[in-house]
């Protein structure tokens, strides 16, 4: 199992959200954020093999989600662009940052 996982829900639509770019990221030195992997959700608002599998130090990450060319898809104009949802990794246990998504309104949370 990756070491993060994700899962994208569209509260609107009571459905998983499919096609959502997700990028994770870490800071760099420079005051940017460099990628580390990227993935698109498939129709379970899921992106299976992340990470392949590789593990990362502890420290603080930043989960990029294009909101924007989600809801393009859908047909509907949303208020928030992209979604970045920055956490921090204190140990190489497993880490699931889930999204729970409307056109007006998001809200993540530690899962299991």
């Amino acid at each position: 199992m990756d070491q993060i996982t994700t899962h994208v829900l569209d509260t609107a639509q009571g459905k998983p959200a499919d096609g959502i770019r997700i990028t994770l990221q870490r800071p760099s030195d420079n005051g940017r954020w460099d990628d580390i992997c990227s993935g698109i959700t498939n129709e379970d608002g899921r992106i299976p093999g992340f990470m392949d599998s590789n593990s990362i130090p502890p420290g603080v990450y930043r989960m990029l989600f294009d909101t924007a060319s989600y809801f393009d898809k859908e047909g509907v104009k949303g208020f928030y662009p992209y979604v970045p949802v920055v956490f921090e990794i204190r140990d190489t246990e497993h880490y699931h940052i889930p999204l729970l998504l409307n056109p007006f309104g998001y809200s993540t949370y530690r899962g299991s």
